[in-house]
């Protein structure tokens, strides 16, 4: 890849070069460099929402099909700022920015679109839409001369290679609040939509989920799978689930059991044999294959719940909206343990998904209630 012309603008750029000076400079060449030509590319894109305009969107050309002509079914959206705008850190213009990038990739002449960018140059995110969920696929990197081939090469082989799953985490420190129930009933309902999920037991010490399914928990093959790194086990660690649906025909996700053989480790033999991003890493074979992938999680905050909070993309969280309990260990989940990860991971993920009401009947006035006292 020739990034000798992005090199050179990007040492050009004066300090505060405003988003005019930035979008005929900088963009088109960032562009070019992820491998999108002029007819791939259009300025002020209309969104479909009111007279919302995104600053640049993206598609490949295919066959007769030129982008700028028809203007359908972007691929990328791109949302500039000017350096004088502060999208270091988390400051109050990069939230601004990130939110009007989340709200034109929901509108409607973008639902298409599977990636979004914000930059203004100085500072260049990645973020990936799958369905309507907008998550981070890199931190906020601060583009130097130093790391800007790094920066580019790794975008352009997100966008070029994207993953099909979406990996989601049912976590919430509080027991009882039904995240085995909403795993079972989240793959359930993902069948009838004709989507291919995969559901990870992983929670050893209960199995609930193994048990709610009336599966035997395996002998060894998760815990080989994991500490010995044997990939040859892949089809041995798949269960398929069948059941009928009310036309005669078959619904199916795909299970991952529990294994006894990992009881038996405390939690700092645990934390010798296996680092906390190994399960992120053994899942990355599936990622091609499904759709959907989502981990039930231990009821508390240590080794197996922060290895699946570690390998999630975004985390849903149940609770009970008549349980205080279970709101303020929503709360603690979004404030402490979801950072935690986040500094470690340090590609901003993954993120929470909204507070998500579990069971009970909720009212306006008690939903509004019980938001009040999360916040």
């Amino acid at each position: 890849m020739d990034l000798s012309q992005l090199y050179q603008v990007l040492q050009s750029l004066p300090r505060d070069a405003q988003e005019s000076i930035v979008g005929n400079i900088f963009i088109p060449e960032l562009l070019k460099a992820l491998g999108f030509s002029v007819t791939e590319t259009v300025p002020q894109f209309g969104t479909g929402s009111g007279a919302d305009t995104v600053d640049y969107a993206v598609r490949r050309n295919a066959g007769n099909d030129i982008f700028i002509h028809t203007k359908s079914n972007p691929y990328l959206l791109l949302e500039l700022k000017g350096r004088d705008i502060n999208l270091g850190g988390n400051s109050t213009q990069y939230r601004s920015a990130v939110y009007q990038l989340k709200r034109y990739l929901l509108a409607p002449n973008c639902r298409s679109a599977q990636w979004g960018i914000v930059t203004n140059s100085t500072y260049i995110q990645l973020f990936r839409k799958h369905g309507k969920v907008i998550h981070p696929a890199f931190p906020c990197w601060e583009l130097t001369l130093d790391n800007l081939n790094e920066v580019v090469c790794a975008i352009k082989k997100k966008i070029d290679n994207p993953q099909k799953a979406l990996t989601i985490a049912v976590y919430n420190n509080k027991g009882g609040v039904g995240k085995t129930t909403t795993t079972v009933n989240l793959a359930a309902t993902l069948a009838m939509q004709k989507k291919l999920s995969l559901i990870v037991d992983f929670d050893p010490n209960q199995q609930d989920l193994t048990n709610s399914l009336r599966l035997k928990p395996k002998e060894d093959t998760l815990y080989s799978w994991l500490v010995n790194k044997r990939d040859q086990l892949v089809n041995e660690l798949i269960t398929a689930y069948q059941y009928p649906n009310k036309s005669g025909g078959l619904l199916r996700f795909d299970i991952i059991t529990g294994d006894e053989k990992l009881l038996s480790l405390g939690e700092e033999k645990l934390r010798q044999m296996l680092s906390i991003n190994r399960l992120r890493q053994a899942l990355e074979v599936f990622k091609s294959q499904y759709d959907y992938i989502l981990i039930d999680s231990a009821p508390n905050w240590r080794f197996f719940s922060q290895c699946a909070v570690y390998a999630a993309d975004v985390v849903l969280i149940p609770t009970k909206h008549n349980s205080i309990y279970s709101l303020e260990n929503a709360a603690i989940v979004i404030k402490r343990f979801i950072p935690e990860i986040q500094n470690e991971r340090k590609d901003g993920g993954p993120i929470a998904l909204p507070i998500f009401y579990n069971g009970e009947f909720i009212t306006e006035a008690q939903k509004l209630r019980h938001l009040q006292r999360i916040n």
